[in-house]
């Protein structure tokens, strides 16, 4: 089996590839991810999905080429230069929904709402504000988070900060969790209570 064989590409990957790369934005997620969040959006018919950190859009278009007609998605990012890309892209597609704002802000004023996969690939909802993140989570809800592998863009410092969050959430009571040595670095997280 080759999992580097990804055979179902969303259409719209190609443009915001291109757009990604000549804006210089080099923290877009890996076609590996993408699959994945892409399945992991199929398992929540009609549901209410969120990502925190659009950046360009790329792990948007996964998600959107998962999601069924009647599921909903949030997707935030405070910086709205790369977050246009995603919108020029992707902001025809009545499922989702852009919010340009700060992640903690938004999950703040998220804080009643409740949703069905969150996917954290920014610093708010992941290495700050974690369980208010949790939180929003549904009973049987998937939180998922890449880059838990060294990466070339990582800030100094940043590597130590890693296997704390990943001891943060396994010490949890009421998620399930594993580790997924593959892509970029995976962990998949459900809410069981």
């Amino acid at each position: 089996m080759n999992d580097h064989a990804i055979s179902r590409i969303p259409p719209m990957l190609d443009p915001i590839t291109a757009d990604t790369a000549a804006a210089g934005f080099t923290m877009a997620s890996e076609p590996k991810t993408g699959a994945l969040l892409s399945v992991l959006a199929a398992s929540k018919p009609g549901g209410r999905l969120l990502e925190l950190g659009t950046g360009t859009g790329i792990g948007t278009a996964w998600m959107l080429s998962g999601m069924n007609a009647a599921a909903r998605l949030d997707t935030v990012d405070v910086d709205g230069t790369v977050m246009e890309i995603a919108r020029r892209h992707l902001g025809a597609d009545p499922r989702v929904t852009f919010h340009h704002m700060d992640g903690a802000e938004f999950i703040a004023r998220s804080a009643k709402d409740r949703y069905d996969l969150i996917y954290a690939d920014a610093w708010p909802g992941k290495f700050s504000q974690l369980d208010e993140a949790l939180e929003l989570l549904s009973v049987g809800g998937i939180y998922f988070i890449d880059d838990l592998l060294p990466q070339p863009n990582w800030p100094e410092g940043h590597a130590p900060k890693v296997p704390a969050l990943i001891d943060a959430i396994e010490r949890k009571p009421g998620f399930a969790t594993v580790r997924l040595a593959w892509a970029s670095g995976l962990m998949i997280v459900v809410r069981t209570a």
